[in-house]
C-alpha cells in the first residue's frame, strides 16, 4: 500500500518530466464536467429516496409520537450514513462507465508511461487495440458486479443503530481496491495476462490496490483540480507501482 501511494508523487514528477499533461488534462476536464454533473442528481435523488423511505415504513411517525431526543439522534445519524453509502454507490457506478468508455485512452497512458521507462515503443495494433478495449470492459463489468453485491451488504447493515456507523469505512476501502483494480489490470493486460491471472494476481497484491484507489478518492477533496488530476494520475501511479515487479520478475 506504500508503495502504492508513493507511486503518486512519483507520477507527479514523471509527467512534469515528460510533459505528458495533454493525456492528464482533457480526460481530466471531461470526467470532471461528467463528474459534477452527476453528483448533483445522484445527491437530490439520494435525499428524496430517504425521505420515502422514512415515510413509506412509518419510521418517521414513529419518531414523531416517541418524542426521544436520543434515538431521534441515531436514526439522524443513520440517515445520514445512508445518504452516503448511496453516494458511493451512485458514484461507483459513473466510475465503471467512465472507465469503459476511456479505457482505450488510459490503456494507451499505461502503455506510454512504460514505454518511456523503457525507452522504446510497444507494437500498435488496431486488432489488439479491440482486445484491449474488450478486455478492459470486461474486468470493468465484473468488478463493477461484485462491488455492487458487496455495497448492497454494506447499505443493509448501515441501517443497524451503531454497528452501522463503521460501514461508510467498508465502502470505501471497496470502493479503493475494485477502482485499485481497473488501474492496475492495464499493466496486466499490456503483458498479455489472461483476466484470470490479473484476478488472481491482484488479489494477492490487495495493497497496491487498495493504496491507489485510495489516493485516486483523496484527491476528490481538493475541488475541481483534484479531480481534474486524478484519473491520469492513477493510471501512472498504477503503472510505475507494478514496474518493480516486472522487473523482478514477479
Amino acid at each position: 500500500m506504500i508503495i502504492a501511494i508513493q507511486a503518486y508523487f512519483e507520477a507527479h514528477r514523471f509527467i512534469r518530466k515528460h510533459k505528458l499533461w495533454k493525456w492528464i488534462l482533457i480526460p481530466g476536464i471531461l470526467y470532471t464536467l461528467l463528474f459534477m454533473l452527476g453528483m448533483y442528481f445522484f445527491g437530490k435523488t439520494a435525499s428524496t429516496f430517504i425521505e420515502w423511505l422514512a415515510k413509506e415504513t412509518g419510521l418517521q411517525d414513529w419518531l414523531n409520537a416517541l418524542d426521544n431526543s436520543f434515538i431521534g439522534f441515531l436514526f439522524t445519524m443513520g440517515g445520514m450514513l445512508l445518504w452516503l453509502l448511496q453516494m458511493l454507490f451512485y458514484f461507483s457506478l459513473f466510475k465503471y462507465m467512465f472507465l469503459i468508455v476511456g479505457s482505450p485512452l488510459f490503456a494507451y497512458l499505461s502503455e506510454k508511461t512504460e514505454a518511456i521507462i523503457e525507452g522504446k515503443d510497444f507494437p500498435f495494433g488496431f486488432r489488439q487495440l479491440l482486445k484491449d478495449i474488450k478486455r478492459g470492459i470486461f474486468i470493468a463489468l465484473r468488478n463493477s458486479l461484485w462491488q455492487t453485491v458487496y455495497l448492497l451488504t454494506i447499505l443493509v447493515l448501515s441501517l443497524v443503530p451503531i454497528a452501522g456507523w463503521l460501514t461508510p469505512i467498508l465502502a470505501l476501502l471497496v470502493e479503493c481496491y475494485y477502482y485499485g483494480f481497473s488501474m492496475l489490470d492495464y499493466s496486466m493486460e499490456r503483458h498479455r495476462k489472461t483476466a484470470a491471472e490479473s484476478i488472481f494476481f491482484i488479489g494477492a497484491h490487495k495493497g497496491l490496490a487498495i493504496g491507489n484507489g485510495l489516493i485516486f478518492y483523496l484527491m476528490h477533496g481538493l475541488p475541481v483540480i483534484g479531480w481534474v488530476l486524478a484519473p491520469a494520475y492513477s493510471v501512472v501511479a498504477a503503472t510505475l507501482s507494478m514496474y518493480p515487479l516486472k522487473s523482478t520478475g514477479k
